[in-house]
C-alpha cells in the first residue's frame, strides 16, 4: 500500500474509537500520523522524497535543462538519455559498461545469472542478511534459477576465513556494502581486500550489491573507482542515495553487460519511456553525490551526540549500531516497546515541530526495540547541542507515555 493509501486510510480509522479498531486499522493510524507529523516538522534530519507528496517530487527536474540536452529526442527502449547516463555511471565505477534497469532486484538477478552461465556454478555465496534473502521474496531462487547459501547470519560482514572455509564451491560471492539490516556496517578496506582474495582463490567471481556504495569512500578512504574495481560487478541504486525516482545499474565488462541488456528485456525491464526516472538519476549525480562525504562526517556527529544525550536524559541502556556510523545511516535500540517509542517520536514532532525519529519502530525482543536514523542535507544545520537537545525531549515525552 502507498504512504497516501495507507495515510487515507488512517484518517478514515480516525472516526472509528480505539476499542473498534483492527489491530491493522491502529497501524494504519499511526503510520498516517507519523507521516503527517513528519511533513509539517519544521527541523528533521532528513528530507525523504520516498515520504513526499507527488508536487514535491516532481520539483526534482527542475532545472532539468542544465542536466541534459531537452531538445534531443526522448529515449525508446534504453536509448538516448539513458545510454548517457550508463556511461556515466560506467565511469564513475571505473566499469567498462553499464546497464540501466527499473530495479535492483531485476538488476542483480540478471548479472548473477549471466555470470552463472559463465562460470557454469548458480551458487551465490551470500550473508543470511543480504537484501535479496530478506526483501525480493526469493526471487534468486524462484525467478532466475539461482542457488543461494549463507556465508554467515552473524550481523557483520564475512571473513576471509569463513570464504576459504564454505564447505562447497560457490560461483559467485555477493556483498551487500554497506549491509543495511546488520546496520549499514562494512568491512574495513583490509578486511575487504582479503575476502576478495578469498573468493579468488576459489575461482569465484565477485559481485558488490552496492545499493549505497556511492555513501562508502569516506569509511574506505578510497574514491569510488578504486572500490569499485575490487569486483567483477557492481550494481548501484539511485533512489537510495539520491532519492531518485527510481531505478538501478549493472556494471561491469562490456561482454557480461551486452548479455545482461539482452536479459534485461527478457525480464520485462525494457521500458518504453524512462527519462524521467533517467532525469531524476542525473540531478542525483549532479547534486548529491558531492555532498555524501559531508553527510557521512555529520551523520557521526549526529550518532555521537544522540548517545550522549540519551545517556544524559537517564535512558537506563540505549545502543548507536555502529558507534561510529559506516555510512550516514545508522540504528538506535532503545528499552521500550514499539507503542511507546512511537508515540513519543510522533508527539514530538506533532507539538514540538522537531521530527528526531521519522522512521517506524520495529520490535527486537521484549521490550527492546530499532528504529534506523538517516542524515541527509536538512541535519546540516543540527550542532550537537541540537541533537542533544531533541534528545532530551524525546525522552521526557517516553516518560509521558510510558508511565
Amino acid at each position: 500500500m502507498s504512504d497516501t493509501a495507507e495515510q487515507s486510510a488512517g484518517q478514515a480509522a480516525d472516526e472509528a474509537r480505539p476499542e473498534q479498531l483492527t489491530e491493522a486499522e491502529r497501524l494504519l493510524r499511526r503510520r498516517a500520523r507519523r507521516i503527517s507529523a513528519y511533513r509539517n516538522a519544521t527541523r528533521t534530519l532528513a528530507r525523504l522524497g520516498l515520504l513526499a507528496p507527488l508536487r514535491e517530487r516532481l520539483s526534482l527536474l527542475d532545472g532539468a535543462d542544465t542536466l541534459y540536452d531537452l531538445d534531443e529526442p526522448s529515449d525508446l527502449y534504453g536509448n538516448g538519455i539513458v545510454e548517457a547516463l550508463e556511461e556515466k555511471v560506467a565511469g564513475l565505477l571505473g566499469k567498462e559498461a553499464a546497464a540501466f534497469f527499473p530495479t535492483g532486484t531485476m538488476a542483480q538477478q540478471v548479472g548473477l545469472r549471466c555470470w552463472a552461465g559463465r562460470t557454469g556454478n548458480p551458487t551465490v555465496a551470500l550473508h543470511a542478511l543480504a537484501h535479496p534473502e530478506v526483501h525480493e521474496r526469493d526471487a534468486f531462487r524462484e525467478v532466475s534459477g539461482l542457488r543461494p547459501v549463507h556465508v554467515t547470519s552473524e550481523p557483520r560482514q564475512p571473513t576471509a576465513d569463513e570464504i576459504r572455509g564454505f564447505e562447497e564451491p560457490f560461483g559467485a560471492l555477493m556483498l551487500e556494502l554497506p549491509l543495511r539490516d546488520a546496520g549499514f556496517v562494512l568491512p574495513t578496506w583490509e578486511e575487504l581486500t582479503e575476502v576478495v582474495e578469498a573468493a579468488r582463490e576459489r575461482d569465484a567471481v565477485v559481485h558488490f550489491d552496492g545499493a549505497r556504495l556511492w555513501e562508502t569512500t569516506v569509511h574506505f578512504g578510497r574514491p569510488l573507482a578504486e572500490i569499485a574495481d575490487l569486483a567483477d560487478s557492481v550494481y548501484v541504486s539511485f533512489y537510495k542515495s539520491f532519492q531518485a525516482f527510481g531505478g538501478a545499474a549493472l556494471a561491469g565488462p562490456k561482454t557480461l553487460i551486452d548479455e545482461a541488456k539482452t536479459w534485461r528485456h527478457r525480464y520485462g525491464g525494457a521500458v518504453f519511456q524512462q527519462f524521467p526516472t533517467v532525469l531524476s538519476a542525473l540531478d542525483g549525480l549532479e547534486r548529491e553525490l558531492p555532498r555524501l562525504p559531508e553527510y557521512v562526517t555529520h551523520a557521526r556527529v549526529v550518532a555521537a551526540a544522540l548517545r550522549e544525550g540519551l545517556a544524559e536524559a537517564g535512558v537506563p541502556w540505549a545502543r548507536v549500531h555502529p558507534e561510529v556510523p559506516h555510512t550516514f545511516d545508522f540504528q538506535v535500540w532503545l528499552p521500550y516497546g514499539v507503542d511507546e517509542l512511537s508515540e513519543a517520536a510522533i508527539r514530538q514532532s506533532e507539538e514540538t515541530g522537531t521530527a528526531l525519529f521519522i522512521n517506524p519502530w520495529d520490535e527486537k525482543g521484549p521490550g527492546l526495540s530499532m528504529t534506523e536514523v538517516y542524515v541527509r542535507g536538512a541535519a546540516l544545520e543540527w550542532t550537537a547541542a541540537d541533537v542533544k537537545t531533541a534528545a532530551a525531549d524525546f525522552v521526557a515525552r517516553l516518560r509521558e507515555v510510558s508511565g
